[in-house]
């Protein structure tokens, strides 16, 4: 919905548990479909949130560029297939893309050798929680998409995400001295 200057920020078109799609359908708003653009709006906060703290320029030209797709991609979402008229907005040069940055974060990282704990800094803990939240999200349109034609590359996206989100959580960490924290198992 666009608002417009002097227009109400509520409707009350929700008050009765349903919410309208894109093209004028309504669904519960337990609707497989409203989880998973739900799960896709909560990651792009989380993302937000994690560009507070960010002094990172390669991290925060990339996390303003995701957000950007993750709205793309809750448009989409939000579509219902008898509605879609147009391709996805995600392209594969969009995952292209993810995996050209992952690739450059991991060429200023030491390699792993063993599994590391979420933390760190502020900023590389904000990324370990928007890795964990994207994981929920990819989760909510598998299970959209085991119900409702999807394009694939929603699903392709949201898994490059989270490995993007890992490496610049390590990469934060690593650009302010921090070492990863490895998994011990015996404690």
């Amino acid at each position: 919905m666009v608002y417009h200057v002097g227009m109400k920020l509520y409707t009350k078109r929700g008050d009765d548990g349903h919410t309208d799609l894109i093209g004028g359908a309504r669904v519960s708003k337990n609707h497989l479909r409203v989880g998973a653009y739900g799960a896709v709006d909560e990651l792009n906060a989380t993302i937000g949130l994690a560009l507070a703290d960010c002094q990172i320029d390669a991290i925060r030209s990339s996390l303003i560029t995701v957000q950007c797709r993750l709205f793309d991609l809750g448009a989409d979402l939000a579509t219902p297939s008898s509605q879609k008229t147009l391709s996805s907005r995600l392209k594969a040069d969009h995952i292209a893309e993810l995996e050209s940055q992952i690739d450059a974060a991991s060429d200023r990282l030491e390699p792993l050798r063993h599994f590391i704990l979420p933390g760190g800094t502020t900023l590389a803990s904000r990324l370990h929680i928007a890795r964990t939240v994207c994981r929920r999200a990819e989760r909510e349109v598998v299970a959209l998409a085991e119900h409702e034609t999807l394009d694939p590359l929603a699903m392709v996206f949201l898994n490059r995400l989270a490995d993007l989100l890992f490496a610049q959580a390590r990469l934060a960490n690593a650009e302010a001295g921090v070492a990863d924290v490895p998994w011990r198992p015996d404690q």
